[in-house]
């Protein structure tokens, strides 16, 4: 039993290894770039739509809404690194139904990836939003005696993302590789349409979260208020 599809070797040249988490990484994102290509070549504002354009504007707005509501006052901004990572953890989890494939998050140096991706889409937005300045001295409240704490809270938020996606992800697929040996039949069906749930929640988790950290870095401060002002309303 394969703990990570990184044990599955398709290809090796000296040091140069095509593993399956490469091979099936690279599948999800094909599957990606060209499923949104074949359903917005041919996007319509009449009332009649394709069922495929209708699910895409179900699914973004899903995930602006929960942008939003996470206290991301403009969610278009982030839709694109947001919903790609959703899109990503949520088509890997469901191409499990397909025989011999091996989702990627079920490989830690994908998950790795994945909280890499977060762990610099952070400052890079909190930057764009309070500017360098702004974002760094976050590091230094309530007191400059937090500076330690908060760069150990960021590294240790990122690896927590990574470790958190790859366990739920590994435990799955070796409950049911488990079941697959012990009884071949009923469980294992079963156990494929809790791991399809499994990884939806999981998907939605790391999105939630990713912009969770996003939405803190980015948070504007408001300055105190002067008593001139106060004495003029």
């Amino acid at each position: 039993m394969r703990l990570s599809p990184d044990a599955l070797i398709f290809w090796q040249y000296g040091f140069f290894k095509l593993n399956a988490t490469l091979v099936f990484t690279w599948g999800v994102m094909l599957a990606l770039v060209v499923g949104s290509r074949l359903i917005t070549r041919r996007l319509s504002t009449d009332l009649e739509r394709s069922r495929w354009q209708n699910l895409l504007e179900i699914i973004v707005t899903a995930i602006e809404t929960q942008i939003k509501e996470v206290g991301l006052p403009q969610p278009r901004k982030y839709l694109s690194f947001l919903g790609t990572l959703f899109l990503f953890v949520a088509v890997s989890a469901l191409f499990t139904v397909i025989p011999g494939y091996e989702p990627p998050t079920g490989s830690l140096s994908t998950t790795a990836a994945l909280a890499l991706c977060v762990f610099v889409a952070v400052p890079y937005f909190g930057i764009e939003q309070t500017g360098l300045g702004g974002y760094l001295k976050s590091y230094l409240e309530p007191t400059f005696i937090m500076l330690p704490f908060n760069i150990i809270s960021e590294i240790s938020r990122t690896l927590a993302l990574a470790i958190r996606l790859f366990g739920n992800m590994m435990s799955g697929a070796m409950i049911l590789g488990v079941l697959l040996t012990v009884v071949p039949y009923i469980f294992p069906i079963i156990m494929t349409a809790l791991g399809l749930l499994t990884g939806m929640v999981q998907a939605y988790i790391f999105s939630i979260l990713a912009a969770v950290y996003i939405a803190a870095a980015t948070r504007v401060r408001k300055p105190p208020k002067s008593p001139a002002t106060e004495s003029n309303r």
